[in-house]
């Protein structure tokens, strides 16, 4: 059996410190838990399949703190981790404090990319391509004209999401009304079940009968509320289409795990800079499985299909949030 390492608490880091050195990955997964059955799950499921697959042992933390981040990319350093994997954009500025001061340890970065350390691999992702897909999807399956888009936290990252999703879905009906909302502007956005709901009831009573949750921990109130008011909903991340089978339309898939995965499967030779996973490197795409089966006729994967060839051969070009900070197909 597999055994994974938890670094959780002072007495754990403290007992970590005291061990001996490790020549073995780490996992630093962000505020939410690793069973948030999206980002971080995505994250936990890609080293699992490591661990499965080569009998290997990583170290990992969930974080419970802002103030633990700099303290784990220390202590996993210290004893001799490598990598160390960091989830979420906000491990930017603890690793740009800690990077330098372990050249020899390699730090993977999922969803930074912006970094001057030669010692990080800093993975992006296409998220605006994909969402761009099942925005096309929730027009193509409403029957209001009205779509929602829930977030998580409100930083450039999720608006990006927003904004890929508010052009496909105008691609299909140029006169879609498209609802937003983000559930904050702290990282109790990413795990705020109750307010998820709260949301997705209020879009409803807009009109919505389609709603994508880009919103973590969050986004299992968003499909919940959903299902139990007779609407479809689009997961994220994670295939999160058999949580509620017939009622998830599809889910954006962000092959975090596979950045996971790859980064643990280099071990120590992992390459350093940035890349980015798009549709042509299959980082992003949507969810087809028996459970929303019946939700996508063939039309719609079709025209989806078409969508996604046209964007990798560049034959359609999606507009990235980043481009200009700004998006006129969604307001949020």
């Amino acid at each position: 059996m597999t055994v994974m390492k938890s670094l959780m608490g002072a007495a754990a880091a403290l007992a970590l410190t005291a061990g001996a050195a490790l020549a073995e990955p780490a996992l630093i997964f962000d505020l939410g838990g690793k069973f948030d059955k999206s980002f971080n799950e995505a994250a936990h499921n890609g080293a699992q399949r490591w661990a499965d697959e080569t009998g290997g042992t990583y170290r990992e933390i969930e974080l419970q703190s802002e103030a633990q981040r700099e303290q784990a990319l220390r202590r996993f350093a210290e004893v001799g981790a490598n990598p160390v994997i960091t989830m979420g954009f906000a491990m930017a500025d603890p690793l740009s404090a800690v990077a330098a001061d372990y050249p020899d340890t390699k730090f993977v970065a999922v969803d930074v990319t912006w970094l001057d350390a030669p010692n990080v691999r800093q993975i992006g992702f296409a998220e605006h391509e994909g969402s761009y897909l099942v925005g096309m999807m929730a027009a193509m399956a409403s029957e209001s004209g009205t779509v929602g888009f829930i977030g998580g936290m409100d930083i450039p990252l999720i608006r990006h999401f927003g904004c890929g999703y508010a052009q496909g879905a105008k691609a299909v009906n140029p006169d879609v009304k498209i609802v937003a909302n983000m559930t904050g502007t702290t990282p109790a956005a990413w795990n705020d079940v109750v307010k998820g709901s709260e949301l997705t009831k209020a879009q409803i009573s807009q009109g919505a009968d389609v709603i994508y949750a880009a919103a973590g921990g969050t986004g299992v109130g968003v499909l919940q509320t959903a299902a139990d008011e007779g609407i479809l909903s689009i997961g994220v991340d994670s295939n999160q289409n058999h949580l509620h089978p017939g009622k998830v339309l599809t889910s954006m898939l962000k092959r975090v795990d596979v950045a996971v995965y790859e980064a643990m499967k280099a071990g120590e030779n992992v390459e350093t800079g940035v890349f980015t996973m798009g549709l042509a490197e299959d980082g992003v795409g949507y969810a087809l499985d028996d459970n929303n089966a019946s939700l996508v006729s063939d039309d719609m994967k079709m025209a989806v299909d078409k969508a996604r060839a046209d964007i990798i051969g560049g034959n359609l070009s999606v507009v990235s949030y980043y481009e200009n900070d700004s998006c006129p197909a969604i307001s949020f």
